[in-house]
């Protein structure tokens, strides 16, 4: 008689179980995701988020204070400040001078969607895009705003936004992964932490793949000196026995998750390097996102790469562009940021658009909050900052359902608070999973006794948003 051990059945049959679930998944997924996602037709197949790390200001490029000339100088008024929480920097201030924007703003499009003079390429598509000009956060503090903003919730350890997608819709491509970071070299700015793009409590198989700018893309991707093809090969085979047969013995969901990956990342071995290649990109691509697409890590490369990535089918595709934290020199610094991501924002959008990929693919531009109208530290004729302000700020959004040309949400005179349309950080999140095909209140993981999901207990989706 054959025996087996109450785990080893138990491994047998999760195993088993699994297995079936696969092959009834959608099989237009190569990745496949949950076989109930999505929970209706969707407008999007993917998503590029053009991350700003570091915090914007809203008041130099998209929200229109004309009325802050009459103000510059004066003290933020009490009521317009309403005893909000304010950041170590400007807390011990005496005063809040009120300082309008140095850059001149002008109407663009026929939908006269107002944007700042450092984004030039951004005001010619304005038509394309989607504003929201009411979003807000609770945090007031980088890396719980970030983290927020990415993960649902202030503190580390949940699955990123990007890794919810990867689970519950999978991804179009057998050869890539589901879900791609990258940072483009910014020259400083505030940390970023793998977290950010990392898969929380869901399997590991969902985190984000980080691309690097110099060597291999991926890390070890290339074989040691000597080592062949056919040596890895032999090795994975191998590798994946041993590890097979631990999964049999313990029926633990993170040994298959590895040897998934581990799969993954030989054909990757085939698939990044012609990916990464852009040497056969027309010259008119460079001419659209500009010369600094020719420089690796740069942002307008990574916005070209992304380009490559969507047509491959990865489902998410994050860029992180940092140094946006102007609480000093403000009129110094803010016009090398913008110019750092105007012109490939502007042409990636253009691109898709071109290729006819815009209508299927969701592209997000925005960081974790805006900055104050009030100036911190001493102001000068030439020379202000701002801080942190979570309480408005905005994102534009373009194309995968989105309705294009349009502003939604309107702030006060002061650009300080919401006056109509409050958009929190948990709509966009159920809006863009909306897109997607996804209902963000059935989107959930159980982990530790709990369902969680990535707008937690809150969120709605923006209606008036979408087409």
């Amino acid at each position: 008689m054959t025996t087996m051990t109450r785990r080893h059945l138990l491994g047998k049959s999760v195993g088993l179980a699994a297995l079936t679930s696969l092959l009834r998944r959608n099989a237009a997924a190569k990745q496949p995701g949950q076989p109930e996602f999505p929970n209706f037709p969707a407008k999007a197949k993917r998503v590029i988020y053009l991350f700003q790390s570091g915090g914007p200001s809203q008041m130099e490029l998209f929200d229109y204070k004309p009325r802050l000339v009459d103000f510059q100088g004066t003290d933020l008024p009490s009521s317009i400040r309403g005893g909000q929480r304010l950041t170590g920097m400007s807390a011990t201030q005496s005063s809040f001078p009120v300082v309008p924007s140095r850059f001149s703003f002008a109407q663009h499009g026929t939908s006269g969607a107002w944007v700042s003079e450092l984004l030039p390429h951004t005001a010619r598509i304005a038509d394309q895009l989607t504003f929201v000009k009411s979003v807000n956060t609770e945090e007031i503090n980088h890396d719980p705003a970030v983290t927020m903003l990415q993960t649902g919730f202030r503190l580390g350890g949940r699955p990123s936004i990007g890794a919810w997608v990867s689970y519950g819709l999978g991804c179009e491509t057998d050869d890539l992964p589901a879900f791609v970071v990258m940072i483009s070299n910014s020259g400083g700015g505030q940390p970023l932490y793998d977290r950010l793009w990392g898969s929380g409590f869901l399997p590991s198989r969902y985190q984000g793949v980080k691309f690097r700018s110099g060597g291999d893309p991926v890390l070890y991707l290339s074989n040691p000196a000597g080592f062949t093809t056919e040596n890895r090969r032999n090795y994975l085979d191998a590798l994946r026995d041993l590890n097979q047969i631990s999964a049999d013995e313990f029926g633990d969901p993170e040994t298959t998750a590895r040897i998934a990956q581990y799969e993954m990342a030989f054909r990757m071995q085939k698939s990044v390097p012609d990916l990464t290649d852009l040497s056969k990109e027309p010259v008119g691509t460079f001419e659209l996102y500009g010369d600094d697409a020719k420089k690796p890590g740069t942002f307008a490369a990574n916005c070209l790469l992304a380009r490559r990535l969507a047509e491959r089918g990865v489902r998410f595709i994050q860029l992180y562009h940092r140094d946006w934290d102007h609480h000093g020199e403000l009129p110094k610094n803010l016009p090398k940021r913008c110019k750092d991501v105007d012109q490939a924002s502007a042409a990636l959008v253009l691109d898709l658009k071109q290729r006819g990929m815009l209508d299927d693919t969701l592209v997000i531009w925005g960081g974790e909050f805006g900055r104050t109208v009030y100036c911190q530290g001493r102001l000068t004729a030439t020379d202000y900052g701002r801080d942190h302000h979570g309480r408005c700020f905005t994102v534009w959004m373009a194309g995968g359902g989105m309705k294009p040309g349009i502003s939604i949400g309107e702030t006060d005179d002061y650009g300080y608070n919401i006056t109509k349309d409050p958009v929190h950080v948990h709509d966009v999140q159920a809006t863009v999973l909306h897109c997607l095909g996804l209902d963000h209140k059935k989107l959930t993981y159980r982990f530790q006794g709990r369902d969680f999901r990535l707008t937690d207990v809150e969120g709605n989706v923006v209606k008036a948003l979408l087409a």
